[in-house]
């Protein structure tokens, strides 16, 4: 919402009149139509006070001709009536006409018309009660008490002209408040409708820039995650090259010392034995310098053939992986001093994955004497549910897993070799509680031959 506003200011402050107009226009009207109501309802109890007063006026004289003609009381009974509700009516009027200068001229003349004929009503009854016949008959058969109760009658009609204006124009305001209202509300719902339109608009385009923004962000991370796939894939290429190429290294260098070197010390060491068979019991001296030589060439020998099998061992070619690391294990047991504790079953790899393994292992020892402090070491070669798996476990002092070790290169080439073959590795470890790798790698279909 705070994004919308601020990009376009015009929306929050117009929905904010829009609202505020409304109430208005609506408050106005509600306290114009109640107002009008209100004047109204004076307006029709006006209207009806004149039409009671005169036909109060009415029910008076009547009253009075039926007593006068039956001499009996009942007759007077709408007469006090009257009277009662003439004096209501004019205590209503007085009070309502006040404020009309008009209208309490004609009220006053109301009163002066109406106190004379209800005098002389009262006069021609106290006539007749006196026994007076003729004189009470005089004064009814007068014109005077026709003309007072027609001056009434006008009056009362004109203010009843008055008061039925007061309610067509109270009716007329009402009318137009409600055209108004009713103007008001179109024009303040379109001004809202509009609001509504611009903010749908704004969202819509803010919409639209966050969906090309994300269409964006994933083809940037597409990209970047095809970038990485395929330079882990030319790291996994590389390093599976430099492996090869340094295994083919030392093929090609075990050889040359197998051949060379080997047929050299070899030469030497016959050479050395004919010379001390012409020499012997001639010179005894030169037959001690010469022993010491053979021991020398024997020595050469027997180290050139350990760098040989470090670069190439020849056991994993003739004797098998098995054998080859049981050697290797029991050679890592007597240099090192720690208990080396096997677990190895022939299983089916190609002469390369079994390559991987010797070195996994290879590197494991190694890693082992350099870092674990260990005392005891597992080594587990099994088959498993068309994988063979491979575990090197230690009771050393272990390390935090997570965080990366600074000389982490042989673990990382592990890795790379494994995966280049198809396998899986893994590696636990915690401070206190040893380490462990463990290698997965798919079997092939038929045992190496020996």
């Amino acid at each position: 919402m705070l994004t919308v506003i601020k990009r376009n200011p015009i929306i929050f402050p117009l929905a904010c009149v829009a609202v505020v107009a409304m109430m208005g226009v609506s408050e106005a009207s509600y306290w114009k139509s109640v107002n009008t109501l209100t004047d109204l309802a004076e307006v029709s109890a006006a209207r009806t006070n004149v039409q009671n007063l005169a036909q109060s006026m009415l029910d008076a004289e009547t009253g009075q001709r039926g007593y006068l003609l039956t001499n009996r009381k009942e007759y007077l009974q709408p007469y006090h009536k009257a009277l009662k509700t003439i004096a209501e009516s004019f205590h209503f009027l007085d009070d309502y006409y006040r404020k009309d200068p008009s209208s309490t001229i004609i009220v006053n003349k109301l009163h002066t018309l109406v106190d004379a004929k209800l005098s002389e009503l009262s006069e021609t009854m106290r006539l007749y009660d006196e026994g007076k016949m003729e004189a009470a008959t005089q004064l009814v058969m007068s014109d005077i008490g026709k003309e007072k109760m027609e001056a009434v009658r006008q009056l009362t009609a004109e203010l009843v002209v008055r008061e039925t204006r007061n309610v067509a124009a109270g009716r007329h305001d009402i009318y137009e408040t409600l055209w108004l209202s009713r103007v008001g509300v179109t024009v303040l719902s379109a001004l809202s409708l509009f609001a509504l339109f611009m903010y749908l608009r704004q969202s819509s385009a803010l919409e639209r820039e966050r969906e090309a923004q994300r269409r964006m962000v994933q083809i940037e991370r597409d990209r970047l995650e095809l970038e990485v796939t395929q330079r882990t894939a030319q790291l996994t290429e590389l390093a599976d090259h430099l492996q090869t190429a340094r295994e083919d290294e030392r093929h090609r260098l075990a050889r040359n010392l197998h051949d060379e070197l080997g047929a050299l010390l070899t030469s030497a060491k016959l050479d050395a034995a004919r010379i001390r068979s012409r020499l012997a019991g001639t010179a005894p001296e030169a037959l001690e310098r010469l022993a010491h030589l053979v021991d020398t060439l024997n020595s050469s020998i027997a180290l050139g053939r350990r760098i040989i099998e470090d670069l190439r061992p020849s056991t994993l070619s003739n004797l098998g992986l098995v054998s080859t690391l049981e050697i290797l294990a029991r050679d890592f047991s007597t240099n090192s001093g720690l208990t080396v504790q096997c677990d190895l079953q022939p299983v089916k790899l190609q002469p390369d994955a079994e390559l991987v393994v010797y070195r996994l292992v290879q590197e494991s020892t190694t890693n082992i004497i350099k870092y674990a402090q260990a005392k005891n070491v597992w080594i587990s070669l099994q088959p498993k549910d068309g994988w063979v798996e491979v575990t090197v476990r230690d009771d050393g002092v272990g390390f935090d897993a997570s965080v990366q070790p600074r000389s982490a290169y042989g673990l990382v080439g592990m890795r790379y070799r494994v995966e280049a073959e198809g396998g899986k590795f893994s590696l636990t470890s915690a401070p206190g509680q040893g380490t462990q790798i463990r290698v997965s790698l798919p079997e092939s279909a038929a045992l190496p031959a020996a």
